[in-house]
């Protein structure tokens, strides 16, 4: 799973409208939400940082989740975007959750266990579990 990392509002219109994961490492306005949706019209999952994300207003989440895009809390720890403006999730991570939900457990308990092991943000971890049990 790749998600696009981006740092400032400057780079959404610079965006390719194919892009479906997107995190925003700056603290973004409503404005910036609209402009990043008109500029990935594929987008389903916004990850702000968690001091960011408890500043957001309740209209955007909302709308949002309306629009049927997921909004997440957590960082990309150990990116840099100088190297690569991606952060990639492990395919061993997904394999993970994807054996422990299917071995019985919990989707918290599955995030409790693969969080111990990677640094991945619990909301992703869900998102992923989530995706993974409709897939």
């Amino acid at each position: 799973m790749k998600i696009r990392v981006v740092s400032s509002k400057d780079e959404i219109s610079e965006l390719s409208p194919n892009e479906r994961n997107v995190h925003l490492a700056f603290r973004p306005s409503n404005v910036d939400f609209l402009d990043l949706m008109k500029s990935c019209p594929r987008l389903r999952v916004v990850q702000v940082p968690p001091s960011y994300h408890k500043t957001l207003s309740k209209a955007i989440k909302l709308f949002l989740d309306m629009q049927g895009i997921s909004l997440l809390e957590g960082d990309v720890w150990g990116h840099r975007k100088d190297i690569d403006e991606y952060y990639i999730v492990d395919e061993e991570a997904i394999d993970e959750i994807g054996t422990l939900l299917k071995g019985g457990e919990s989707i918290d308990e599955a995030t409790a266990q693969v969080q111990r092991k990677t640094r991945l943000a619990p909301d992703l971890i869900k998102y992923i579990a989530r995706s993974k049990i409709t897939a």
